[in-house]
């Protein structure tokens, strides 16, 4: 076999659409989707920002003043969020093993270690044996995600050793946490998981930077969510401007470490994107620039991570 291919690992990013605050059917939609990417022959999935249960986008259309309704779907959201561990998650390890794949997968987390009814926007890595190898709490939730997640900290900030390489995560604009993502280049990240609900340009070409800055792979992930994917029985659907087709179109894509996109954006559509990628690559890209190598510097700046937790 030519050396060339034999370096090559198929990674996957899921632009899909949730079962609505439906935790169940959601994970199931999921474990269908492992099952797809495995049999196309991918050793890493990854999932949109809280793709289970599905991202509270009414956080940008309710008005705080709005109790009743705010605390209605607050306390579905928590009913359907995921303790880590749980049966879900048993079950979602399990399709990782069958399909013999990686995952990463975005979801809303119960704080089963305390009172049981605060959230977090989680990160959950599981091994292509079906193992739980940690999760990722997001840092700070930004504008009105703060009225549903609580702040994660440095003891959830990891990389993980896996089959396709060493991988992190950093969810939605946490990755303009230039810190987070130094530590991430001085821990030997080659493949950043970057789940969003943001599905700017703007965004897609800082994630660009980053997969340039830090030598590495990035895959942006981004669920595609229409009006119709939101059941009707739910008051603020009404509240986006009426003839409204997509609340999310996606724009999900995977980029290199020189910072060219080698698949997508999906725009507009549930799919499965996919790239074959070489992590020589990343060793290429740092010979003239290595920002955690010889352009570290540790001798001018000095640098630490509180993991204390």
């Amino acid at each position: 076999m030519d050396k060339r291919k034999k370096d090559l690992i198929k990674i996957a990013a899921v632009q899909a659409s949730p079962v609505f605050l439906n935790k169940e059917k959601t994970v199931e939609k999921a474990c269908k989707l492992m099952s797809k990417a495995g049999s196309n022959g991918a050793k890493l999935i990854v999932f949109p920002e809280s793709f289970i249960p599905g991202y509270p986008d009414w956080v940008w259309v309710v008005p705080n003043s709005k109790s009743k309704i705010l605390n209605d779907l607050y306390v579905e959201l928590v009913n359907n969020s995921i303790s880590i561990p749980d049966k879900l998650t048993i079950k979602l390890c399990d399709a990782a093993r069958k399909a013999k794949i990686n995952v990463a997968i975005g979801l809303t987390e119960r704080n089963i270690e305390s009172s049981n009814s605060s959230l977090f926007n989680s990160l959950l890595f599981i091994s292509e044996e079906g193992k739980i190898l940690g999760k990722h709490r997001k840092l700070v939730p930004t504008g009105g995600e703060r009225l549903i997640w609580a702040q994660g900290d440095g003891n959830t900030l990891n990389v993980f050793n896996t089959s396709v390489g060493r991988i992190s995560g950093l969810i939605c604009w946490e990755n303009y946490m230039t810190l987070a993502r130094q530590a991430l280049y001085n821990w030997g990240t080659q493949i950043l998981v970057a789940p969003t609900w943001d599905k700017s340009e703007r965004w897609l070409r800082s994630l660009q930077h980053f997969a340039w800055e830090g030598g590495m792979f990035v895959i942006g992930c981004c669920m595609a969510l229409k009006m119709k994917d939101i059941p009707d029985r739910y008051e603020f659907k009404k509240l986006y401007p009426e003839g409204r087709e997509w609340i999310n179109p996606g724009n999900s894509c995977i980029i290199g470490p020189s910072g060219e996109i080698i698949a997508g954006p999906s725009e507009m559509k549930e799919e499965i994107l996919y790239a074959s990628i070489d992590l020589n690559e990343i060793t290429k890209s740092k010979r003239m620039f290595d920002v955690a190598g010889h352009y570290a510097r540790p001798d001018v700046f000095e640098f630490r991570v509180n993991k204390t937790g």
